[in-house]
Parts: C-alpha cells; structure tokens; sequence
C-alpha cells in the first residue's frame, strides 16, 4: 500500500485543501479504504482519497491508511503533514 501526499513535502498552508490518497499495487476482490489520523481507531474517512478542505493548525499529525479486500488488512507508511 502507497501514500501520496498534495501538496508535496506534507506541508499545507492554513485554511488550504490537503489531499491525500493511497494506492495498492496488487490485490483480488473489492477493496475498502480506511484513514487514520494521531493513532486514531475510528476511521477518518474511507475511500482511496481523502481531501480535507479549510485544514487547521490542529489537523497536523501522522496519517496512513489501511487498505482491505475483506480477508486481509494492508497499511501504508505514514506521513507527517505539518500545517503552516
């Protein structure tokens, strides 16, 4: 499972968009996404991208995502995103 960032660096300006989207480069059957933020259980949004808009000093902090087809659970490496 592969993490991509926008823009790149993970350095987002306040109040910009943040976009992020994961990617698995083999797998069988449908695959469900799940994003995760500081650790977090609950998941912050579910598909492969996941686009926060008007991003706050407080939304900085490792995200990654899980990538699932129902059997088996893949996680990305995660990436600090710092809000400037």
């Amino acid at each position: 499972v592969s993490l991509s960032v926008q823009p790149p660096g993970a350095q987002v300006a306040q109040g910009d968009l943040l976009e992020l989207s994961c990617t698995v480069a083999m797998g069988t059957g449908p695959l469900s996404f799940f994003w995760h933020w500081r650790g977090s259980r609950a998941p912050l949004g579910t598909g492969p991208p996941l686009e926060l808009r008007h991003i706050a000093d407080n939304d900085s902090g490792h995200y990654h995502c899980q990538a699932s087809n129902g059997d088996t659970v893949a996680e990305s490496p995660t990436v600090n995103v710092t809000v400037l």
